[in-house]
């Protein structure tokens, strides 16, 4: 499974959740088309939770705590505001 990203370098992708963000074991997030990790933003008004195996891609905007489980990966930054 993965969660695709297609755009230019330009491109700015900005996605908010209110409440936790789980991502599953083994999931992609995906760039294509020149996209870059450093043009996604997750705000997430809670946690974040990477799953074994997953491969995690952009700037994770964290009201709480971030955890990556091991085999997890990711091409970008954490900012959390209390953890």
């Amino acid at each position: 499974p993965a969660l695709p990203f297609k755009g230019g370098p330009e491109n700015v992708f900005i996605l908010q959740t209110r409440g936790k963000l789980m991502k599953a074991a083994s999931t992609n997030v995906i760039l294509s088309g020149g996209a870059q990790a450093q043009n996604i933003f997750w705000q997430v008004s809670d946690d974040v939770r990477v799953g074994s195996s997953a491969v995690m891609q952009g700037i994770l905007l964290v009201k709480t705590s971030v955890e990556f489980v091991t085999g997890s990966s990711l091409t970008g930054r954490v900012l959390a505001q209390t953890a």
